[in-house]
């Protein structure tokens, strides 16, 4: 990106991330098209909301709170103990890209989370894609 802030001040600080992280869970909860994802989260959603929240006001540049509060975020051998293929990654884009897409910012600040959460689902993975 040419713009010199980081992402969370792009973006419009910690508010904007937390409507960010709303829309995101909202869409999770409801979309038929996020059905499986949703299934491996728990029935209640908010311990999830707060540690993505919390996790992306840092990761994109803001107080690294969630380091503060959980440690390393270590996001891959947290996510480990979930069965994560291709099916639940492209569901979890979904969600995120209609999440991004419902925002108020700057379309190369959009282009680049998105670019940057592609690369994040896909680490994710835990099981192999189907040849």
């Amino acid at each position: 990106m040419r713009d010199a802030r980081s992402p969370f001040q792009m973006i419009g600080g910690e508010e904007k991330v937390r409507r960010l992280v709303d829309r995101f869970y909202d869409l999770m909860d409801s979309a038929p098209e996020a059905e499986g994802i949703r299934a491996l989260h728990p029935a209640d959603l908010d311990s999830s909301r707060e540690k993505l929240h919390l996790f992306l006001v840092g990761w994109l540049g803001g107080p690294p709170l969630y380091f503060e509060r959980f440690g390393p975020p270590m996001l891959r051998a947290r996510h480990l103990p979930f069965t994560i293929g291709v099916p639940e990654r492209d569901a979890w884009l979904w969600c995120m890209d209609q999440a991004l897409d419902e925002q108020d910012m700057p379309n190369e600040l959009r282009d680049f989370l998105r670019d940057r959460f592609r690369a994040m689902a896909d680490h994710m993975r835990n099981v192999p894609a189907e040849e």
